[in-house]
């Protein structure tokens, strides 16, 4: 098949060769990923300056910009196929709960996702790459099992057909073949012996952020470092936090429609006098 594959620590990082290596027989495997460490930098791109392309000894390909940049560039212009599956990471660090908004990692996937792919963002809870081969095992896993499905389509291969009717006479939904769909996993970092597999789940809550950090520098400046992310706020049972913190991989869909539906109405019926 066709996979994608970027990132946002950089395309030197243990966890996006881990995910190549896990990979690369799949069929054709490209790898476009940032030069540097491009860490919450969610779904930006860059606009006001060039952006340049160059390629690594081992075979990877990577960009000046950001994760956003280098999937949204090699899917309009710089590849000569489109991908089956676009995946990202795997982070270093958790990528759970209000962190999404945030993340770089999801942002490469969701990128992906905006240009008609089904796309997948890997991250590992800890940071530190501990049993990084292990989570690049259970991604791979995650993939075939979702290509036996049918739920990725295999340009390369005919791939599983779903009955619709089928599960719609089981009381299920049929499985989102026909569009793309976007999935948040995140992985505990354990050997692959001690992993229970996968569990879907709600993204959890955070608290607020950690104060910022200020430094005085050698000229007598204030410099402002954002703090750290806060500890969860919800982490109950059925969160991506619950899940993670009991040795499940936690497997979130995503969309990325932020409209507070529930609230048209509210909102319409108060101020309708004054702006309509």
């Amino acid at each position: 098949m066709n996979l994608l594959i970027s990132n946002d620590d950089g395309y030197q990082a243990p966890g996006i060769v881990a995910l190549y290596e896990a990979f690369k027989d799949i069929g054709q495997v490209v790898v476009v990923a940032p030069e540097h460490n491009n860490s919450a930098k969610s779904n930006a791109l860059t606009l006001n300056a060039p952006l340049y392309l160059h390629d690594s000894p081992k075979g990877f390909r990577y960009i000046n910009g950001t994760p956003a940049d280098c999937v949204h560039i090699a899917l309009t212009g710089l590849l000569d196929f489109r991908p089956d599956l676009v995946i990202s990471g795997i982070n270093n660090g958790a990528n759970m709960g209000d962190d999404t908004i945030y993340s770089g990692t999801v942002g490469a996937a969701m990128e992906g996702y905006l240009m008609g792919i089904p796309a997948i963002a890997f991250s590992q809870v800890k940071k530190g790459w501990e049993h990084i081969d292990a989570a690049a095992q259970m991604a791979r896993k995650l993939v075939d099992s979702l290509i036996e499905d049918g739920l990725v389509a295999n340009s390369q291969a005919p791939h599983k057909r779903i009955n619709s009717k089928k599960a719609a006479h089981d009381g299920e939904q049929a499985p989102p073949t026909s569009h793309p769909w976007l999935l948040n996993v995140n992985m505990p970092n354990l050997p692959l012996s001690e992993q229970k597999g996968f569990a879907f789940a709600r993204l959890g809550r955070r608290h607020a952020a950690e104060r910022v950090i200020t430094q005085v520098n050698p000229r007598g400046e204030t410099m402002y470092w954002i703090g750290g992310a806060g500890p969860a706020k919800d982490e109950s049972e059925g969160t991506d936090f619950y899940a993670t913190q009991n040795g499940w991989s936690s497997i979130t869909p995503l969309q990325i429609d932020l409209t507070d539906h529930q609230a048209l109405a509210h909102w319409s019926k108060h101020l309708k006098h004054h702006l309509l």
